[in-house]
This record gives structure tokens, C-alpha cells and sequence, in this order.
């Protein structure tokens, strides 16, 4: 090759490495990025799949489709849709789609934590956590204390199967508690960091009166899964932890500072981002939802 040509080789290597420099800058790589990516959000974004529940009571191997078909990439289950675990397992797998996490009721944990590792470890699950504490209103300290007791020997056993323990907030853990605190400080004070995360449900935490994106900083690290899920324009919250599903909107469209919480929400070392529409229009929605994350600029 005479020195001509290396000089052009040379030079179209130079242009090539300069073009992918330039297109990692942008937030592109060698791979797609993933649907719901763009240049300020990206994280692992994911569906619970609880959002298409009523799809998965008709056609499970069709509701999987339609989740692969949206460009979801990673899934939080709430059930198994009367597939067993390996059937369910294979399904997933066969579409590409990486379980993460997993939602089971709180007296299992509390009953039983051992068959729920066991089950688990059979899905492949990272993480296992709970959306409800049975209780009665208000949700105090002694109630949230024996929760808390609950979540750290739940934590300890499912540690044993490779899996950490999160319990997701559903709105009603802000009652006040002491000194200008809310039930849910007491829940991070009385869990182990160890064994014990948590998942900040955006919607259920906004619904209350509160500010995700200042609970996302108050406890940094605590946090390594989020729900996006967005409320509707007018709609007044409380403390019930229970809303209409019609209230679940667009992300971008409703009442949460998005660009906020999820500027807190990479800041504060989350890990797993699940979309969950309960709305009745959810698979309209969904597209419009991961469609706001990719131009989201925060």
C-alpha cells in the first residue's frame, strides 16, 4: 500500500472515530438506544405489567407481544396470569423482554418469605417488593413499625436467593409522625439499607401533598426503582392512596414536574424506571408516555 492510500485510511479511520465520539456526546452508541431514551433521560426503562392487566386476563403470550411491540426492554411482574414460573420465564425470554422485579402480596412476605425466594429464584427475579400494607387509617407508628419489622426479616430471607426486598410507598405513609416528620421517614429509619430498598411510586407520592423530587434527595440511595406514572390536571389528592384510574395520564401531561423528579431521581442513584398506567386507555397512552421521555430535557 503505498503511502497515499495509508494516509486516506488513515484519515477515514480519524473521520470514523470523530463520528462515534460525536454520536456517544449525543446520547447514541453503536446500539439503538433503547425506546424512552433521549439526551437527558436515560435509565433502564421499564413496564409493569400490571398496566395491561386486562389484557393479560384474555391472551398472555399476545399482551407480551404487544409489550415487546411498545420497545419495552425490561418488565416488572404482579402475577404470572396462571403460567407457571418456568412457563412464564420462557415466554419473556423467547421476546427478549428481562425480568427485574416483582410485586407479591405483603402476607406471603410476612408469612412465608421463604416460599417467596424460592419463587423468585425460579423467575430470575433481582429484586422483590410489595405495593400495600394492610392497615388501618391513619397509618401510624406502631402499624408502619411492625411493617418495618416485616421488610428486614423479608430483606434477610430473600437474601439467601440472591434477591433484595423493596416496598413500594402508595400515598397513605405521609401521615405526620414526630418533630416534622412523615410515617414514611420512620419506615426509612427503621429498615435496614441492607436488605431493605424502596420504590418511590412518582403519582402516590405527589397525591399526598408531597414533593418526589425532595424525597428522592432527602434519603439518596434508598430509592433504586421508580414508578412513572403521571395524575390528571384538577384532580385533588389525599392521603387514602387510592384515586380513579382515569386520573392516570400521559407523562408530561399532568400534575408531576417531570423534569424535576427525574433529574432527582438520576441524581439520587435510581436504578430501574417502570412506567405504570392503570388508565383504561393505557395502550394509547403508553407510545405518548415513552414518546415525552425521549425529549424530556432536564
Amino acid at each position: 500500500m503505498g503511502a497515499r492510500m495509508k494516509k486516506i485510511f488513515l484519515l477515514l479511520g480519524l473521520i470514523g472515530a470523530l463520528t462515534l465520539s460525536a454520536n456517544a456526546a449525543n446520547g447514541e452508541s453503536g446500539d439503538a438506544p433503547l425506546r424512552g431514551e433521549g439526551r437527558s433521560f436515560k435509565g433502564h426503562i421499564g413496564l409493569q405489567l400490571y398496566s395491561l392487566r386486562d389484557s393479560f386476563g384474555k391472551d398472555v403470550e399476545g399482551s407480551l407481544d404487544k409489550v415487546k411491540a411498545f420497545g419495552f426492554k425490561y418488565v416488572e411482574l404482579a402475577g404470572t396470569y396462571g403460567k407457571s414460573n418456568e412457563e412464564m420465564k420462557k415466554l419473556l425470554s423467547d421476546r427478549g423482554l428481562v425480568m427485574v422485579a416483582g410485586h407479591f402480596g405483603f402476607d406471603e412476605l410476612k408469612n412465608d418469605p421463604e416460599a417467596v425466594g424460592k419463587r423468585a429464584q425460579e423467575l430470575g427475579l433481582r429484586y422483590v417488593g410489595t405495593a400495600w400494607v394492610p392497615h388501618q387509617a391513619p397509618f401510624d407508628a406502631a402499624q408502619a413499625t411492625a411493617a418495618a419489622e416485616v421488610f428486614n426479616n423479608a430483606g434477610k430471607v430473600l437474601a439467601k436467593y440472591g434477591v433484595k426486598f423493596y416496598y413500594h410507598n402508595h400515598g397513605y405513609e405521609f401521615y405526620p409522625w414526630m418533630n416534622g416528620k412523615k410515617i414514611m421517614d420512620l419506615l426509612m429509619e427503621k429498615t435496614d439499607p441492607n436488605y431493605v430498598t424502596f420504590q418511590m411510586d412518582v403519582m402516590w407520592t405527589l397525591f399526598p401533598g408531597e414533593d418526589p423530587a425532595a424525597w428522592l434527595a432527602k434519603y439518596p440511595n434508598r430509592w433504586e426503582l421508580i414508578h412513572l406514572k403521571d395524575l390528571k390536571v384538577g384532580v385533588e389528592g389525599n392521603l387514602s392512596g387510592g384515586t380513579d384510574t382515569k386520573n392516570d395520564v400521559v407523562l408530561g401531561t399532568g400534575q408531576v414536574n417531570y423534569p424535576k423528579v427525574l433529574k432527582a431521581a438520576q441524581e439520587a442513584g435510581v436504578l430501574y424506571y417502570f412506567i405504570e398506567d392503570e388508565s383504561p386507555t393505557v395502550e394509547e397512552q403508553l407510545p405518548l408516555s415513552l414518546d415525552y421521555l425521549e425529549r424530556v430535557r432536564f
